[in-house]
Order: structure tokens, then C-alpha cells, then sequence
């Protein structure tokens, strides 16, 4: 029984509020039953989690397969790519870079990319090497709500042609689809005008709750339609309103536990790591932490 299945049992037994650090978990109590034995039995929240390549950006400028070698041995099993001049593949052919992911036994889920430019072609390549999202990352703030009309067609479009390849096409928010304009939410009306069947989300925690919002409520509110889920943190060390604040994950003000939680209850199969801003923290130190901190949570 995988770890998922497990957590659905635990959830019966546990209810809200289940997540406790590891240090916390009896797992030698082999002779007990009930909820301690559920706990003992669990060691971890998640079987996999990844990590946003744009977290490490200026190693991967300088050294993309060191880097990624790197990401394998903290822990992670997964990796989201983004295209930083190199393309997605950075350099690569996809072959050659589906044969460096094997080599790791690590997963290249998705990738942030230009999905407005060239999208049969990049999709062809990604379905080809198995991977399961292409995702739009930044539309920027639109001047009405009938560009967010024009924007829910374009991603079932785009949603359309990543199906033909195999895989699905996804869209990352930032805060700005979650400001009232023209009297509507805009990220409202992108989720209940798309075709789920054709388009996913990628959560962006953090951006959500900079913009006022609650993350948990989102995720509740639309089961099934955040498939992805960015956890990056918010410094409580800085005014609330400053748009670079990340820091390293479990170091900050938002309750992943609990937002994780919302998420495996209602359909989100991934996480993904990301941290933009480091205050001091190497980026590839930050990376090695916050695996650790994924790896720790359990219920």
C-alpha cells in the first residue's frame, strides 16, 4: 500500500490537524494498534515531491547538469523546469535529457515555457519523453475582464494541442489573476471557463495568500482543478505587502501542514519547492534544507 492510500485511511482515523514532525511519530511501537500504529506505519506526508529549477537558476546558468545532479541527491524526485535561454531541455536534446533523468532516477514532470510560441512542437517533444505538464507561467495583469475571456479560450486551445501529445497544459498563478477587476476574480473566471478535461492548475501558494486569499478555501473551492501545487513560504521577518519575500519553507508564516493536507484531499499530485528570494542562504544550501523539511513532515 503506497503512502497516498495510507494517508487516506489516516485521515478517517486522525481528522484535521494530523500532521506532526517526525520526531514526534513512535515508529517502533510495532505491538500497537489503532491511531498509533497508522502513525508508525507512515514516513512521510508524500512518496514524491520536486522542486522549481528557477529556485536554482543561476547554477543551473552555469552548470545545468551538476545541478540537477545536485537536486537528485537532497531528495528530490521530481523537477520542474523552466526555459532560462536554453530552452526547457537546456541544451539538450529531450532525448538527452529524459537519459540524464533516468540516469537519476528522477522524474521531469513539467516545465514552465512560452506556451504562446511554437506549442505543437515543444509539446510533441515533451509527450514524447513522458513528461506530464507544460505550463504557462505569466500572462501579467490584463486591463479588463474580457482579455481574461480571450485568455480562458486560449488555454483550451493550448490545452487542446498538449492533449494531442499526450500530457496536459497547465497555468501558473501569481497574484494579480486573484485582484477584483471589473467586479470579478479573475482566477475565478479562468477556472470555471476552461475545460478541465483540456486545463489544470499549478498552484502558486504563496502568491495566493500575498493576495489576500486563502489558499485552503481555493483548493476546496475547485477539487480536482490544482493538480500542482508550489510550496514556497512567506517571511514574517517583512511587511507583508513586499512581493519578493520567500524564504526557506517551515521558516515562515504560512501552514503547509494544513495547506498539503487541503491538497491531498482534493486532487493536487504534486509539490513542488520553490524559493526566490534567500537572505543570505546559498541557493543550493536553501534547496538542500528545504528537502529535508519535506522529507521530515508526517501525520
Amino acid at each position: 500500500m503506497n503512502k497516498r492510500r495510507k494517508f487516506i485511511q489516516m485521515s478517517a482515523v486522525l481528522g484535521a490537524g494530523a500532521f506532526l514532525p517526525l520526531q514526534f511519530c513512535n515508529t517502533k511501537k510495532e505491538e500497537s494498534t489503532g491511531t498509533e500504529a497508522v502513525i508508525g506505519a507512515t514516513s512521510g506526508i508524500l512518496d514524491d515531491f520536486g522542486i522549481q529549477l528557477y529556485s536554482v537558476k543561476e547554477n543551473m546558468a552555469e552548470d545545468p547538469v551538476a545541478t540537477i545532479r545536485a537536486m537528485a541527491s537532497f531528495g528530490y524526485t521530481q523537477l520542474e523546469g523552466f526555459d532560462g535561454g536554453k530552452g526547457i531541455f537546456w541544451g539538450m536534446s529531450h532525448t538527452e535529457f529524459k537519459s540524464l533523468m533516468d540516469d537519476l532516477g528522477v522524474d521531469f514532470i513539467a516545465s514552465h515555457a512560452n506556451t504562446f510560441q511554437n506549442l505543437d512542437e515543444l509539446a510533441e517533444k515533451a509527450g514524447a519523453i513522458g513528461m506530464k505538464y507544460l505550463i504557462c507561467p505569466w500572462v501579467g495583469p490584463q486591463k479588463s475582464m474580457d482579455d481574461y475571456k480571450r485568455l480562458a479560450d486560449e488555454f483550451n486551445k493550448q490545452g487542446e494541442i498538449c492533449k494531442q501529445h499526450g500530457l496536459r497544459f497547465a497555468y501558473h498563478n501569481h497574484g494579480y489573476t486573484f485582484e477584483e477587476l471589473d467586479g470579478q476574480i479573475p482566477q475565478d473566471y479562468l477556472m470555471q471557463n476552461t475545460d478541465p478535461d483540456l486545463v489544470d492548475y499549478e498552484m502558486d501558494t504563496y502568491w495566493v495568500y500575498t493576495a489576500g486569499k486563502d489558499p485552503i478555501s481555493y483548493i476546496k473551492k475547485y477539487p480536482n482543478r490544482f493538480v500542482l501545487g508550489h510550496v514556497k513560504d512567506k517571511s514574517g521577518d517583512l511587511p507583508f505587502e513586499e512581493p519578493n519575500g520567500s524564504t526557506l519553507i517551515g521558516k515562515g508564516i504560512m501552514d503547509f501542514p494544513s495547506i498539503l493536507r487541503a491538497g491531498m484531499d482534493n486532487g493536487m499530485k504534486y509539490y513542488i519547492v520553490e524559493q526566490e528570494r534567500f537572505d543570505g542562504t546559498d541557493p543550493m544550501e536553501a534547496a538542500k534544507i528545504n528537502a529535508a523539511y519535506m522529507k521530515s513532515l508526517v501525520f
